[in-house]
């Protein structure tokens, strides 16, 4: 049966430590999606907490990127048992967590994930997770899907090792702009204090077997982000990327 789901595929790509570019998605737009999803993205994460649109996004955008194989994460709002439990039934690849500031809160986003008795997620059929009940087994307690816990607080940079270590979270994620706005040296992104916690996250995430994660803001930062090691690449944003194309097509036109 065919299907948008990545129904695991994700995840296991994660977990192998593969190299993985994707962008974020800011415009409410499952056409968006679709644009990215057709010009080589390995995902696109639809962004609930700063993104122009809601839950009603989910579901179109995990069908228009699913449609060429290209599965959808969600970066939510907060770390809330129903805010991950809706975006999961709607069958997305992965979920990011963003504003954390401990391991408690982690240990309880790691819960929300699963079904019990692993979890407390929510049991229902009528979803596309379970294919409109057609696929009972994505039932399984143990979660397909993947977590991504944001390190972009000083709580979560002081606690990054202790994160890092629990079960079930599979990749840490760095928010650049929250985290020098937290270290003191906001968009100062070559300061050696920002740099340093970049590299005690990416230490964190390789004692554990985890994926260090990142947002890029252009190609150039990007590779050296690679360079340093790390594996999950976010390039900008539908919007930023949208708006740096018409910029430059405009410019280059007026010379």
């Amino acid at each position: 049966m065919t299907s948008p789901l990545s129904r695991g595929g994700f995840l296991e790509t994660l977990k192998k430590g593969q190299l993985t570019v994707g962008t974020f998605l800011g415009l409410a737009s499952p056409l968006a999606a679709e644009v990215a999803a057709v010009n080589g993205v390995d995902w696109v994460l639809l962004d609930l907490e700063h993104g122009g649109g809601g839950e009603e996004q989910v579901s179109p955008t995990v069908v228009a990127s699913g449609g060429y194989g290209v599965p959808t994460l969600v970066r939510v709002e907060s770390y809330e048992r129903i805010r991950l439990g809706r975006v999961l039934d709607a069958g997305v690849a992965g979920v990011m967590i963003p504003r954390i500031d401990n391991v408690d809160e982690v240990k309880a986003a790691v819960k929300h994930m699963s079904y019990p008795p692993n979890g407390d997620r929510g049991v229902a059929t009528y979803n596309r997770a379970v294919a409109w009940g057609k696929d009972l087994e994505a039932l399984n307690p143990v979660s397909k899907s993947a977590c991504l816990i944001q390190i972009e607080t000083l709580g979560a940079l002081a606690a990054v090792e202790e994160i890092a270590a629990v079960p079930g979270v599979d990749a840490l994620f760095v928010g650049p702009l929250d985290l020098s706005y937290a270290l003191g040296v906001p968009r100062d992104f070559k300061n050696p204090k920002f740099l340093e916690a970049l590299q005690k996250v990416l230490d964190a995430a390789n004692s554990q077997n985890k994926v260090a994660g990142i947002l890029a803001s252009d190609t150039t930062i990007a590779r050296f982000y690679v360079e340093m090691g790390f594996k999950f690449i976010a390039i900008g944003s539908d919007s930023t990327l949208m708006a740096k194309a018409i910029s430059d097509a405009v410019t280059e036109i007026r010379k």
